[in-house]
């Protein structure tokens, strides 16, 4: 909600866990009535069979560590978008070959904002969206996006939390609002 109430209308549910669908499908449910209009999708997701699942509780779209021809087919069959995790050009070129609108950089930050330029320099159709290693201070979100970032995914550096452990909901709602804030003024 945190995100949500920042701006953020577009959440990746990360695929962590036993029960890990079961908490999906009442998120879910929860955002239909609560934020209608949130995208929600789940991520970390590596065989077929899980993305069936999350399909069925209403995934949005489907994000990938690695590049796996079965999901690929599974989210074509039902026109959902899925994001492969790919790490060289010729992941990339496959995973476009494959349908893919959208291939995610992982870990950004092995790679660096110079990868997404050098590749979008012979494919400049190429849409990459890098996570791990994005972060909400400017300078980053500078640097991933005028290195030619499609868009970005921001986990771990996002989820404030308090000194005792907990999440820090205000400062996630406030981090969130200024990233946002941020890739407005950078794109502008």
């Amino acid at each position: 909600m945190a995100c949500y109430q920042g701006g953020a209308r577009l959440l990746e549910f990360t695929n962590r866990g036993d029960y890990a669908h079961e908490i999906f499908g009442e998120l879910n449910k929860f955002c239909e009535t609560a934020m209608p209009d949130m995208i929600l999708g789940v991520g970390s997701v590596t065989d077929s069979g899980t993305t069936s699942l999350y399909l069925q509780l209403g995934a949005n779209f489907v994000v990938t560590p690695v590049l796996r021809e079965d999901i690929a087919l599974t989210c074509n069959r039902r026109k959902v978008l899925w994001s492969p995790g790919c790490g060289s050009l010729t992941e990339i070129s496959r995973a476009e070959e494959l349908g893919a609108e959208i291939v995610k950089l992982f870990p950004g930050s092995i790679y660096g904002p110079g990868f997404i330029k050098a590749v979008r320099g012979p494919q400049p159709w190429t849409n990459i969206m890098p996570t791990g290693g994005v972060s909400p201070d400017h300078e980053n979100l500078k640097a991933w996006l005028e290195a030619g970032a499609y868009c970005v995914g921001m986990g771990s550096k996002l989820m404030k939390k308090k000194e005792n452990g907990d999440f820090d909901l205000e400062g996630i709602e406030n981090l969130t609002r200024q990233a946002l804030g941020y890739i407005q003024k950078i794109r502008a």
